[in-house]
């Protein structure tokens, strides 16, 4: 007997396929990357010796996008020129087409520009070329079809993430600003957005009407916009109908969200264990590497080949290395450091916490900590450099400097000796007369107000013998100047560390302005979170708790690998801890466990020399669990860690969990009566969690025994 036909089943499988495109705008639209992007365009800038388009173009790939339309206007030629060059040239199910234009000079009118094409006719994704992510895309597309099923107003989904601001600095540890934003929480639905607060940081003024038209919300300052946007179709369309829109969020999100007559909305999607983050400055720039190299964006990691890099082997403690290296015997690799193929490093070098490209040639006596140095740089014998970023053909002569924050463009000379001031920026071009303001209409292309400043340049080497330089003898280059202002906020953006007198300075304010003033002296206050309803949130508490954990593990591992001080650890933690609104106790717990970790992760052959780490790392940091351990059951909360980490995420501690005990007793961090009260604590316990009791027994009862001979 036939099959029936013409049932539901066989209208689906009828349905035509619908390939997902997305748009990728290769534009930055801003200045934050000069001098750098005078010269290159900034998605083809290396992050981990990998060109930023490729991380982008790769998560595209992997997400299931068909078809990608990438949108250049400035250096449109060397972008085009790579693209026909790399991987994604004929790939399987994978497409990816450059539409060019020499007159936009906005997001908007590169997407008004995109419509008259008329290459989008169904949903498509929008992200710009210096994202990286590995997130699994399924569920917010999924999200967005249902809900356009059900109102066709639901135009876009916004890619949201959990990032808490420093209450310190107001920034995240991207280097952005605090962000606002007002959710729905029980339909998702994007209310507010605000990324630049009041004159007053760190407070944000509602009107009343808002909140009366809006029952049940939660205002947020601590999510991180991923700029990673499922749209309709429709959204081009409004850029079409709006030519005053032109920056992404501060004019098109916002117009939307007070447009009151239209009714288009817009939707979030937060992702949690998946990482998503984009490259808007120096500090982004620093943080997302460190990411890559601490493999939290993985399989986009310098080991997995993704894009055209060359292969690289992953050593112990976070070390990449590539082939062909020529190293000294007596040089030095720190963890967490990057070495590019054909480079060279000569005797007692020591590098650490650093990208090294390839064909880099290191001479002897060289420090380098925290630093980028791209492709085919020479630094000669003695140099000494922290926090800094050398562009592709950089010389640097022996014994100069480099201050924490320098960026040297593109083939730019140090003369020997000579010591580059803290955030200089060092370019062959001379800085432009006028600087462009920091608004995404920003521009740097052949047709922009700069060309006149640059006639000087020929082949990249300018037409002068560089008989005086601005960076030494025998140097090339022009230190381009700031303003008092701009050397103020420059550490915001920055590769290097907050100055700690700049922490100093901006703690004594910590306490100012932590309240959100709403309009006619209605008050929300705003530590993370606040509901204008009675739901429970003790999941977004643990996921809280566990993303501050995680947060203090990074913090503690930089402060190791780069030997911050230890008041300014405490000043970091501090400010992690006003953020997430946690107790000393979390503090200790989060700390306790990132020393450990350390422990564990530093090499050893047996329990023995397990232990020998953690007496290392406890002698060298358990002073800093002195200020949140305040009481017995704060002592109890780090044993109650400790017992977690032997059960589940270092069960090799188990074995030597009593010797450890007894020397966090010896070095006073853990007193006796928290041991005493720890043990009584589990005589009612199950017997599985009696397990490291029974273990302590001899040790608990010569507790006792001392006790009772001093009472």
């Amino acid at each position: 007997m036939g099959a029936k036909k013409g049932g539901k089943e066989d209208a689906v499988e009828d349905m035509p396929h619908v390939p997902l495109k997305a748009i990728l705008l290769a534009d930055s639209f801003t200045t934050k990357f000069r001098p750098i992007t005078l010269e290159c365009p900034k998605v083809l800038l290396p992050i981990v010796n990998t060109p930023m388009i490729d991380y982008t173009l790769a998560w595209l790939e992997s997400a299931n996008v068909e078809e990608v339309f990438v949108f250049c206007c400035s250096h449109s030629k060397q972008i085009i020129d790579y693209l026909d060059k790399s991987k994604w040239v004929n790939q399987p199910n994978f497409s990816v087409s450059t539409i060019e234009s020499h007159n936009c000079i906005s997001a908007g009118d590169a997407l008004r520009f995109i419509y008259d094409k008329n290459v989008i006719n169904g949903d498509f994704v929008l992200i710009s070329g210096d994202t990286v992510s590995n997130m699994i895309l399924t569920e917010a597309l999924q999200e967005h079809k249902e809900r356009r099923q059900k109102d066709s107003n639901a135009v876009m989904t916004m890619v949201i993430k959990q990032s808490k601001p420093s209450q310190i600095t107001r920034q995240t540890r991207l280097g952005t600003d605090e962000l606002f934003m007002a959710i729905d929480p029980a339909t998702k639905q994007l209310l507010y957005y605000d990324d630049k607060s009041d004159d007053q940081k760190g407070t944000l003024t509602l009107d009343k009407a808002f909140l009366a038209e809006n029952p049940s919300i939660s205002i947020h300052n601590d999510k991180q916009d991923c700029y990673i946007d499922i749209c309709s179709p429709e959204v081009l369309s409004l850029f079409t109908d709006n030519f005053d829109y032109q920056h992404l969020r501060r004019h098109f999100v916002k117009g939307l969200l007070v447009d009151d007559i239209m009714g288009f909305k817009i939707f979030t999607h937060e992702i949690h264990s998946d990482y998503a983050a984009r490259i808007d400055n120096f500090r982004s720039y620093d943080s997302i590497s460190k990411d890559i190299i601490q493999r939290w964006t993985y399989p986009f990691v310098p080991d997995v080949q993704f894009s055209l890099n060359n292969p690289t082997n992953l050593e112990r403690h976070g070390i990449y290395r590539a082939s062909e290296i020529l190293q000294s015997r007596s040089a030095e690799i720190g963890p967490f450091t990057y070495i590019g193929k054909g480079s060279s490093i000569g005797g007692k070098t020591v590098i650490s916490n650093s990208v090294i490209g390839d064909g880099c040639k290191i001479g002897s006596n060289v420090l380098i900590d925290g630093c980028y140095i791209w492709n085919n740089v020479t630094i000669e014998d003695g140099c000494n450099l922290k926090q800094a970023i050398l562009c592709d053909g950089v010389v640097m002569k022996s014994g100069s400097v480099l201050e924490p924050g320098v960026v040297l463009s593109f083939n730019v000379v140090v003369g020997q000796e000579f010591v580059v001031p803290a955030y200089s920026k060092v370019s062959l071009l001379p800085q432009p007369v006028t600087q462009d303001s920091d608004e995404e209409l920003e521009y740097a292309d052949n047709n922009s107000g700069i060309i006149h400043t640059i006639d000087t340049l020929e082949n990249g080497n300018s037409r002068t013998e560089w008989e005086s330089s601005e960076v030494g003898i025998g140097g090339r280059g022009f230190i381009w100047s700031m303003s008092e202002v701009d050397h103020e906020e420059e550490w915001r953006h920055s590769v290097a560390p907050i100055p700690e007198t700049k922490l100093i300075e901006l703690t004594q304010m910590v306490f100012d302005n932590l309240e959100l003033n709403i309009q006619d002296d209605i008050v929300l206050a705003v530590p993370g979170e606040q509901e204008s309803g009675n739901e429970s949130d003790d999941d977004n508490m643990d996921d809280s708790l566990q993303i501050f954990e995680k947060e203090i593990e990074a913090t503690f591992l930089r402060a190791v690998h780069e030997k911050v001080k230890d008041d300014h650890i405490i000043l970091e933690v501090n400010s992690l801890r006003l953020s997430y609104n946690l107790a000393l106790e979390d503090c200790a717990s989060a700390l306790f466990y990132s020393m450990m970790k350390l422990a564990l992760d530093t090499t050893h052959t047996s329990p023995a020399s397990l232990v020998k780490n953690a007496n290392d790392v406890m002698s060298r940091y358990g002073k800093l669990l002195k200020p949140y351990l305040q009481s017995v059951d704060g002592e109890i909360e780090v044993i109650l860690k400790f017992e977690e980490m032997c059960s589940e995420s270092a069960k090799e501690f188990a074995a030597v969990f009593v010797q450890i005990l007894h020397m966090l007793y010896d070095k006073d961090i853990i007193q006796e009566e928290a041991i005493l009260n720890w043990a009584e604590e589990k005589e009612g316990a199950d017997e599985s969690d009696k397990v490291f009791v029974k273990q302590s027994e001899k040790f608990i009862q010569w507790l006792n025994e001392a006790s009772e001979e001093e009472d």
